[in-house]
């Protein structure tokens, strides 16, 4: 068979996602904060787009109602103003005490009326101090030689931030070009300094450390984490307790003093900061209607440019390239524009039918909260489910019952003994309290569990209770019982 090349024309049917499309879904599914990056980055890389200077529109009305109440003539000529001679006659008669008292001697500090007004210093510091900046000063005050303080650097540098010493005393040497013994000393030194446990190289001598920085030296709790951490791990306080050679009350004791030390003493000064959320959307409610108001603070009102969109064409084509460059640059703000709102939209369509959907979960709390799938809200609207899970994502409702992500409100349902059914959440915030309110010395088995649940009315199987226990981090029978 003889094989050849031909040319055929065939019609073809595909969707093509344009760039368009790919950025008005990129739009839908970015957090709050990830768009307010997006747009500054436009703005400063787009020439014809602008950000609506609504504070100035603001500044010129209150100026103009201002100059309404002076009577001030709002005319472009000159207006005289005769000028205030400042002799010595005014200098004695002015009130200095009174002056002096209202006077910040602060450079660049601003005064406040009042103390609620005041920022905390936490968002005013330009920095905050490490574990080993905390751990370079107290090795600065203390009397180290010129070799023990380059070892002492060394190890310091070494300690992760939970406060544990990651190196060896022999690699520690190696790079010092020191003996290992130095090492081991300088070492010793420093596992005295503040926090108590710092430079510990397992938890064992991390909680040691602790022990005695007490001046527990001695003591039962140090024999207990010298040689049965393990045992107390799996509470055998009985086995310990015959080791030992003390009573079983001693061994319950050292456990409760062992649980107060912490693990983890550099956490104290963890570089981990607070990051707050600020919801999307705002739910609250008036009379007897539930209002959604979208959170617009912070987000720029974009605009053509009037440069650009008043200049006329025939003045554009002088440049061929000019033209071009600009007219891309002003596709691309249109669009942004358009995206922008569409997206606003949309989160505005899907909050409102969420909103209709768990008005008895605004009304009374999480117990009420009903079983809710994308596809409930996709047909409510007239929207695909994907287009739901897309604005779903990293999106926050401030409600009158807290702020929930909105994510929160889409549950699997657990099937009730009257037929109807009650969302997931719900099921796990009542295994929740029936924990909370459990006897310590004799907690629930998941059985247990279940079986107060079918009392409430909730059937669900013993293996289910371990998943949602354990989505919980909640530990198991054993783990939660309390001998003291």
């Amino acid at each position: 068979m003889a094989i050849e090349m031909r040319q055929q024309m065939k019609m073809v049917q595909q969707l093509v996602m344009t760039p368009q499309l790919q950025q008005a879904i990129k739009l839908l599914q970015l957090s709050r904060i990830e768009l307010q990056d997006v747009i500054r980055q436009e703005l400063e890389e787009n020439p014809v787009l602008d950000e609506s200077a609504e504070q100035e529109e603001i500044r010129e009305a209150d100026q103009f109602e201002l100059q309404e109440k002076e009577e001030i003539p709002v005319t472009g000529e000159a207006v005289e103003f005769k000028e205030v001679a400042a002799g010595e006659e005014t200098i004695k008669e002015m009130d200095w005490d009174s002056y002096l008292e209202g006077y910040n001697y602060s450079a660049g500090e601003q005064y406040y009326d009042d103390d609620d007004d005041r920022p905390s210093y936490e968002n005013i510091l330009t920095k905050k101090g490490t574990l080993s900046d905390h751990l370079i000063w107290q090795l600065n005050l203390n009397r180290f030689t010129d070799e023990e303080r380059l070892i002492g650097v060394e190890l310091i540098g070494n300690i992760d931030e939970d406060g544990y010493l990651r190196s060896t005393a022999a690699d520690i040497a190696q790079i010092c070009n020191v003996d290992e013994e130095a090492v081991v000393c300088v070492l010793a030194r420093i596992q005295d300094f503040d926090p108590a446990g710092v430079a510990a190289r397992d938890l064992r001598e991390c909680l040691l450390l602790q022990v005695r920085n007490l001046g527990m030296d001695g003591s039962v709790v140090e024999a207990v984490l010298t040689s049965h951490l393990k045992d107390l791990e799996n509470r055998k306080y009985k086995q310990i307790a015959k080791a030992v050679g003390v009573e079983v009350n001693d061994i319950l004791l050292a456990a409760r003093i062992i649980a107060g030390l912490d693990p983890k003493p550099g956490r104290l000064y963890g570089q981990e900061e607070v990051q707050y959320i600020s919801p999307d959307i705002f739910v609250s409610k008036v009379g007897e209607e539930y209002v959604v108001l979208l959170n617009e603070e912070g987000m720029p009102n974009l605009r053509i440019n009037p440069l650009y969109s008043n200049e006329t064409k025939a003045e554009r084509n002088q440049s061929g390239k000019v033209e071009e460059y600009l007219s891309e640059k002003m596709r691309s703000a249109l669009w942004l524009i358009k995206s922008i709102h569409q997206r606003q939209r949309t989160i505005y369509k899907t909050s409102k039918s969420i909103v209709k959907f768990q008005r008895e979960f605004l009304d009374k709390g999480i117990a009420y909260l009903k079983p809710l799938v994308l596809r409930d809200v996709a047909e409510d609207i007239g929207m695909h489910e994907s287009t739901i899970s897309r604005v779903t994502t990293n999106k926050y409702m401030q409600t009158p019952q807290g702020l929930f992500e909105l994510k929160y409100f889409f549950n699997s349902g657990i099937s009730t003994t009257d037929g109807d059914f009650i969302a997931s959440e719900s099921v796990k915030n009542k295994i929740k309290e029936i924990l909370e309110n459990e006897d310590p010395k004799k907690p629930y088995s998941d059985q247990k569990l279940a079986e107060l649940l079918s009392a409430h009315q909730i059937n669900i199987a013993r293996r289910t209770v371990t998943k949602y226990r354990e989505m919980l981090r909640i530990g198991s029978s054993s783990e939660r019982k309390r001998l003291f």
